[in-house]
C-alpha cells in the first residue's frame, strides 16, 4: 500500500505537547489501543525529564485501559470529554488533574463542525481494512470518526486483524449537513440504510498505519442478582400493562436501552416476557444480551452505534457474520443518539438513574453532588425525546446505607419534565400527568425501600406549602447524613 507503515512509537513521536487527539470509537470498543498506549509511554518519558507532555482528547464515549487508563495515570490529558467510565480518569479528573467537559453525545460532532471546540490536530481510527482511495471499514464501533477525519489535520490508522475485514456492510455513516441547510435524517425503521459502508477519508492525510492485533477492552458484566431480576420483570410487565391498556402499539416500539447490568436485566426480561412481541432495537450500545435474544427470535433488528459485547459474545459475532450482518447496524453516534429520529420511531427509552428525588428529577453523573461518575452519556438525548423515557435504579446501596431517592437530587441531569416512569426493585411509579405532590407520594409509596418511606414522608410533610412542597433547610439532609456518618438512615430532619 501507498500509506506508510510504522510502529505505535514513531506514531506516537508525530504528537506534540499541546496537540488535541481524536479517537474512533464508542465505550471500550473500536477504540485505538497501542498508540494511545505509545502516547503514554512518551508523556511518561517527557514528564521524567521535566518537559510538559498534555494532549486534549475527544472521544465517542468512553474508551479503556488502552487509551483512558494509561494516559490517565500518566498525567497525559490536558482536557477530555465527553464521556469516560475508567476510574483511572475518574480519579484524575476529580482531583482537577484534567480539564472535562461532560456533554450530551448526539452533540460533540457538531460541536465541532460548528467551531464551538478546536478542531482536532489527529485522527486516530482503528480500521479492519483500507484500501489505496482511502475507503476505511471501521471495527466495532463508529461514535465521532467520520467528523474527525475531515476535520484533523492529520490521520493515523490502527489496522486491527483481530476484526475480520468482512465486517464491511455492517456501518451505516451518515453526517447531516450543517445549517441552514440540514435536512431531516430519512430514518423511519431502525434498519433503515441512508449512508456507506465505509468511512471516505482523504488519503494525502495519512500519516502512517500501525498494525495490530488485539481484542476490544470489554470486562464482563456483573451476574444478574434478585435486585436487578426484580427490576428488569417490573419493566418488562409494565411495558405489557401498557400494552394492554392501549398506550403502546400491540406491534410494540423500537426500544434504547443504557449500559450495564440492569439494563442486561430488563432487556433479557423483556425478551421472556410472552406478552411482548419481538421487537427492534434503536439505541447506541449493543450488550451480550441483544445476542441472545436475537438468536432466540425475541430481537429482529438492532440499530445502535457500538457492539459493545464481551470478548466472547463477540468472538460469536465474528463466526456467523452472515446471520449477525442482518441483524445489526453501527451508525455515526449523532446518528444513534439524534433526538430527531427518537421522536419519529417513537423510541421506549430506558436509562439507569444514579440518584432521583421525589419529585421526580434525575441524577445520572454525580456522587453528592461533586464527584464526577461517568457522566450523562446518551441519557439526555433518549430522555427527553422518547415516546416513554423509563429511568431505572436500585432503591438502595451500600448494604442500605445509602437511599438512591432523596428529597433533592444533588446534582440535575434530567428534570422532572423529562422523566415518565421511575422503576425499582420495589415497583413502578407513572409520573405521568401528575402534580409535584402526586408524583412524591408515588415514588415513595412504590419506588423507595420501606426503610425510608417514612423518612421520606416526613420530609414531604416538612415542605413549604406551595406548588412543589420543598424544605430548603433540609433537602440535603440525608446526603449530609451519609458524608457525616457513613449512614442515610441516621438522617434527622
Amino acid at each position: 500500500m501507498a500509506y506508510r507503515k510504522m510502529s505505535a512509537e514513531e506514531a506516537a513521536s508525530l504528537i506534540n505537547d499541546g496537540d488535541i487527539i481524536s479517537l474512533s470509537g464508542f465505550t471500550a470498543t473500536g477504540c485505538p489501543k497501542a498508540v494511545p498506549t505509545a502516547l503514554a509511554h512518551k508523556a511518561e518519558a517527557e514528564h521524567a525529564a521535566g518537559k510538559p507532555f498534555q494532549v486534549g482528547m475527544y472521544t465517542g464515549a468512553s474508551t479503556g485501559e488502552s487509551a483512558d487508563g494509561v494516559l490517565s495515570r500518566a498525567h497525559a490529558i490536558k482536557f477530555r470529554t465527553p464521556y469516560q467510565s475508567h476510574k483511572d480518569s475518574r480519579e484524575e479528573l476529580n482531583r482537577q488533574g484534567m480539564h472535562y467537559c461532560d456533554l450530551h453525545l448526539s452533540e460533540l460532532s457538531q460541536y465541532l463542525r460548528y467551531g464551538f471546540l478546536p478542531k482536532p490536530n489527529f485522527a486516530i481510527l482503528e480500521v479492519c481494512d483500507i484500501t489505496e482511495d482511502g475507503k476505511a471499514v471501521l471495527t466495532s464501533a463508529v461514535g465521532i470518526a467520520p467528523t474527525i477525519v475531515h476535520l484533523a489535520e492529520k490521520i493515523i490508522l490502527e489496522l486491527n486483524a483481530y476484526h475480520p475485514k468482512e465486517l464491511l456492510g455492517m456501518h451505516d455513516i451518515y453526517e447531516p449537513a450543517d445549517p441552514p441547510y440540514r435536512r431531516e435524517i430519512p430514518i423511519y425503521t431502525p434498519s433503515d440504510r441512508i449512508g456507506l459502508p465505509y468511512i471516505q477519508l482523504d488519503p494525502k492525510k495519512v500519516a502512517g498505519i500501525v498494525e495490530t492485533n488485539l481484542p476490544n477492552e470489554i470486562g464482563a458484566f456483573s451476574p444478574l442478582d434478585s435486585v436487578t431480576k426484580k427490576i428488569g420483570e417490573n419493566v418488562s410487565n409494565f411495558l405489557a400493562s401498557e400494552m394492554k391498556a392501549g398506550r403502546i402499539p400491540m406491534s410494540f416500539l423500537p426500544v434504547q436501552s443504557g449500559v450495564g447490568n440492569v439494563a442486561n436485566a430488563v432487556l433479557g426480561a423483556m425478551g421472556s416476557n410472552k406478552d411482548i412481541p419481538p421487537f427492534e432495537i434503536y439505541t447506541e450500545v449493543i450488550q451480550d444480551s441483544v445476542v441472545g435474544l436475537m438468536r432466540e427470535g425475541h430481537v429482529k433488528f438492532a440499530s445502535g452505534c457500538s457492539l459493545s459485547l464481551t470478548t466472547p459474545v463477540l468472538n460469536e459475532v465474528y463466526a456467523d457474520l452472515d446471520f449477525f450482518k442482518q441483524k445489526f447496524l453501527l451508525r455515526p453516534q449523532e446518528i444513534s443518539n439524534n433526538p430527531e429520529i427518537a421522536r419519529r420511531l417513537g423510541l421506549i427509552s430506558i436509562n439507569t438513574a444514579l440518584e432521583a428525588d421525589i419529585f421526580g428529577n434525575i441524577n445520572s453523573s454525580h456522587v453528592l453532588g461533586t464527584k464526577m461518575m461517568n457522566g450523562i452519556g446518551g441519557s439526555g438525548d433518549f430522555c427527553r425525546n422518547s415516546y416513554l423515557s423509563i429511568f431505572t435504579t436500585p432503591s438502595t446501596a451500600k448494604d442500605g446505607k445509602i437511599s438512591s431517592i432523596v428529597p433533592m437530587v444533588s446534582h440535575v441531569d434530567h428534570n422532572e419534565h423529562s422523566v415518565k416512569i421511575l422503576i425499582t426493585e420495589h415497583g413502578v411509579a407513572d409520573l405521568r400527568g401528575k402534580s409535584p405532590v402526586q408524583r412524591a407520594e408515588a415514588i415513595i409509596h412504590n419506588c423507595v425501600a420501606p426503610e425510608y418511606r417514612g423518612l421520606l414522608t416526613d420530609f414531604l410533610n416538612l415542605g413549604v406549602k406551595g406548588h412543589t412542597p420543598q424544605n430548603l433547610k433540609s433537602c440535603f439532609a440525608m446526603h449530609q447524613a451519609f458524608a457525616e456518618t457513613g449512614d442515610m438512615r441516621l438522617t434527622k430532619w
